[in-house]
């Protein structure tokens, strides 16, 4: 129980970390730019601590489901011309967000305001946090593949059996007949230098049940036995041992090539999100099983960790290295999914603000071609409408997964 909790709280902690970082991301180039950013937020809902550092006050609240940097002057304001107001007399809601931003502008610093800087500073403030979350998920990849390894087949024996069962029969197994136990390394068959299970097996292949001299290592000790190969059904030639497991450094292309598989996968199920929630909102309701590669809430994320961390359940792992490796891929997953789903392109995602300065800077490299005056500022205000209807739909799909997650998860065989 102890251990699954263990689980629970590491992904949970590192989840916070990883949003805490992107919000840095946000933080540091607004400030660079001299932009006030007077909160910093881990988490939402009721505050656990805070302290005011330089001009910005940090703080953890108690639901770890996000975090925020609040950049003072987001919204310009109205071009003249621009209906402020509707049918009704009453303030759109694009005024509204327009008046807001202007009141948390400290006074005298109104041209520090976000919404003037230059198209290409905002795109650095945004993008910034997006991009955090993508180097730290190549990072956290990299200290799997890299650090800890992957798993390998090894010519260290894990297990040497006393029978092989051939087409004409069970036989007593060539190794063990021979003195072979496990634990013993092959280190080579004849001349060749076994380095690996794959020049065993090759070299097993190549024998034809011929008699092999080959060398083990026993605690250090080498020593030379004599083993006959046997044909197995299938065409294999054997002589009756099992592989252990390695823990084999990947190269830097492998970490390359695992990243962008890891992108390319989150971006094909961001792309389906609205369908894949269907289907787990219609399992949840008809009792269907889940997709086993369906989404899933940080709920499902963090039983999946428990269950690792643990050894019990479905996604139980065999070693304490397997274990921090899979928790670690977890996070790395986790952040590369911050990345993709915070860059789609509608408010209030961070993709929806770098589409806006994309726009503003191509809108004002088109005037100054034309030898046009400045249009200033893009009205990203006119966009509050849909802000809080992504914002609507954000909030569902995430409390149709996390129920889904806790009455109906996901199960593997």
């Amino acid at each position: 129980m102890l251990s699954y909790v263990i689980g629970i709280v590491v992904i949970v902690v590192g989840l916070l970390i990883s949003v805490a970082i992107h919000e840095v991301g946000h933080m540091l180039p607004a400030k660079r730019f001299g932009v006030p950013v007077p909160v910093f937020s881990v988490g939402f809902g009721p505050l656990l601590w805070e302290k005011e550092w330089r001009g910005t006050r940090y703080g953890v609240r108690a639901i770890p489901l996000g975090g925020y940097v609040r950049i003072v002057g987001m919204y310009a304001p109205a071009r003249p011309g621009t209906p402020i107001r509707n049918r009704k007399g009453e303030l759109t809601l694009a005024e509204e967000a327009r008046r807001e931003s202007a009141a948390e502008v400290p006074e005298g610093m109104e041209e520090r305001a976000f919404y003037r800087l230059s198209a290409p500073k905002k795109f650095a403030v945004m993008f910034g946090g997006p991009i955090t979350n993508l180097i730290l998920s190549v990072v956290l990849f990299a200290v799997v593949l890299m650090g800890i390894g992957v798993p390998t087949a090894s010519p260290t024996l894990a297990a040497v059996v006393p029978t092989v069962t051939t087409p004409s029969g069970a036989v007593p197994g060539p190794a063990a007949a021979a003195g072979i136990e496990a634990g013993d390394r092959i280190t080579a068959v004849g001349e060749t230098p076994v380095k690996r299970w794959g020049d065993l097996t090759a070299a097993l292949d190549k024998s034809a049940g011929e008699p092999l001299s080959v060398t083990i290592d026993r605690n250090g000790v080498p020593q030379t036995v004599t083993v006959t190969p046997v044909k197995l059904e299938d065409g294999r030639w054997v002589m009756g041992v099992g592989a252990g497991i390695e823990y084999v450094s990947a190269s830097p292309s492998v970490v390359a090539q695992v990243s962008w598989g890891a992108f390319t996968g989150t971006v094909g199920v961001v792309a389906r999100l609205p369908l894949a929630v269907w289907d787990v909102l219609v399992s949840l309701v008809t009792g269907a099983e889940r997709d086993p590669a369906g989404v899933m809430s940080v709920v499902g994320v963090s039983r999946i960790a428990g269950e690792v961390a643990s050894g019990e359940g479905t996604f139980a792992t065999s070693d304490y290295r397997a274990t921090v490796a899979t928790l670690l891929s977890l996070l790395a997953s986790l952040n590369m999914a911050l990345f993709v789903f915070n860059l789609l392109p509608v408010p209030p995602l961070d993709g929806g603000h770098i589409v806006g300065a994309i726009y503003e800077g191509a809108r004002r490299s088109v005037a100054r071609l034309r030898r046009r005056p400045d249009p200033g500022p893009a009205d990203t205000a006119r966009l509050v409408v849909v802000t809080y209807v992504m914002g609507a739909l954000l909030i569902g799909m995430s409390v149709i997964l996390m129920v889904a997650d806790i009455i109906k998860p996901v199960t593997v065989g």
